[in-house]
C-alpha cells in the first residue's frame, strides 16, 4: 500500500514540520565559532576531504555577531519569502559541540530562549559527545525540541579513510545510541557519490541506517569545491560525477529502501555557486526535486516500498 505524506512519497521536513508545528519552520544558520578537531591537530589539519574552508557553513554569518544578532539577522534576510512565525536555530558550520561546556551553555541557551526559536539543531561529530555534552544537551531538550546532526557520509570503512572523516562505525553508533537514550532525535548526514563507491554500496548505508533508530536523514550529492583537497584529487584523478537523471535514479532507489519513518531532511542540497566545480547542474534545486517527483510517480516509487514488499 502506498503511503502518502501530503502530496509526496516521502516523509518530508516540510510534511513532519506542518503536522507537529502547524506550519514550515525557516532554519537560520548559525555560526558559533567552533572548528574542528579534523582541522586543529587532534586529528587533522585539513579536514575531510571535501569540506570548504567554510567548514560546511558557507552560508552562516560571521562569528563575532552575538547568537540573538545573528538570529535576528537571519530573520530579516528571509523576511520576504517567509511569512511563517518560528524559526530552527541551526548551527551549521564545523563542528559544534567541540568547545568547553560553559560556552556551549552559553551559547545554545542564548538561541533557544529566544521567542521566535522552535527548534534548536546541532551538527557535530559523534566523536564530540562527551557525557557533560550529552548532560548538557539533555538539558536543553527539556525547555525546547534540540535534533542532533551527525556527519556519517558513509558506513563503508575504505571511504571514510579516503574522506578523512577520522572515525569508525562504533564510534557513530555509540553516540546514536546515547542520543537516542537521553530522547534526542539523531538526523544523519550521508553523502552520495563519493569515489569508488558503486550504487549498491550507498544502499548498503541506507539500510545500515535503518536498523540504527535515527529519526532523520540527509541524502547529500557530492559537490566538488573549490579550495578543498577533493578538488585537487578531481583534476588530478578524474572520477565519474551523476548526471541529473542518474542521481535522481539513485535517489528513487534510495527512497525506496528507507524506513517509512525517517524524516527526509534533505534530498540534494546547493554548495556556494562561486566554489562549485561539479556537478554544476545541481545548482538548480528545484529542477531537482521536480524532477524527481516525475521520476517517482512514473515508476511507483514510494519511501519504504522495498522494505514493505
Amino acid at each position: 500500500m502506498t503511503m502518502r505524506w501530503g502530496e509526496k512519497r516521502y516523509f518530508s521536513l516540510d510534511y513532519y514540520l506542518k503536522q507537529t508545528y502547524g506550519e514550515k519552520l525557516y532554519k537560520i544558520p548559525l555560526n558559533g565559532g567552533m572548528t574542528c578537531p579534523n582541522r586543529d591537530g587532534t586529528l587533522g589539519t585539513g579536514g575531510c576531504i571535501f569540506c570548504s574552508a567554510g567548514g560546511s557553513g558557507d552560508f552562516a554569518p560571521e562569528a563575532f555577531l552575538t547568537i540573538t544578532e545573528q538570529i535576528e539577522q537571519g530573520k530579516h534576510l528571509v523576511s520576504r519569502k517567509y511569512t511563517g512565525h518560528s524559526y530552527i536555530a541551526y548551527f551549521q558550520a564545523y563542528t559544534n559541540t567541540y568547545a568547553p561546556v560553559r560556552y556551549l551553555r552559553r551559547i545554545f541557551m542564548e538561541a533557544i530562549t529566544h521567542p521566535d526559536i522552535a527548534v534548536l539543531s546541532i551538527a557535530t561529530r559523534p566523536d564530540c559527545l562527551g557525557k557533560d555534552v550529552l548532560l548538557l544537551l539533555r538539558e536543553l531538550n527539556q525547555i525546547k525540541p534540540v535534533w542532533v546532526e551527525l556527519g556519517l557520509q558513509t558506513k563503508h570503512e575504505n571511504t571514510a579513510r579516503f574522506i578523512r572523516r577520522g572515525y569508525g562505525l562504533p564510534v557513530f553508533e555509540h553516540a546514536a545510541a546515547a542520543l537516542k537514550d537521553a530522547d534526542i532525535p539523531v538526523i544523519t548526514h550521508t553523502i552520495l557519490g563519493l569515489p569508488g563507491e558503486d550504487t549498491d554500496m550507498m544502499l548498503q548505508t541506507i539500510r545500515y541506517l535503518n536498523h540504527l533508530g535515527i529519526q532523520g536523514i540527509k541524502l547529500q550529492l557530492l559537490h566538488i569545491l573549490e579550495d578543498t583537497d577533493l578538488a585537487a584529487y578531481y583534476r588530478r584523478e578524474p572520477f565519474p560525477v551523476f548526471s541529473m537523471e542518474e542521481y535522481v535514479s539513485l535517489l528513487g532507489k534510495c527512497i525506496a529502501g528507507l524506513r517509512q519513518d525517517i524524516v527526509i531532511h534533505r534530498l540534494t542540497g546547493d554548495g556556494p555557486k562561486p566554489l562549485l566545480i561539479a556537478p554544476f547542474w545541481s545548482i538548480n534545486k528545484r529542477q531537482v526535486l521536480n524532477r524527481l517527483e516525475v521520476y517517482l510517480k512514473k515508476h511507483d516509487i514510494w519511501q519504504g516500498k522495498e522494505l514493505l514488499l
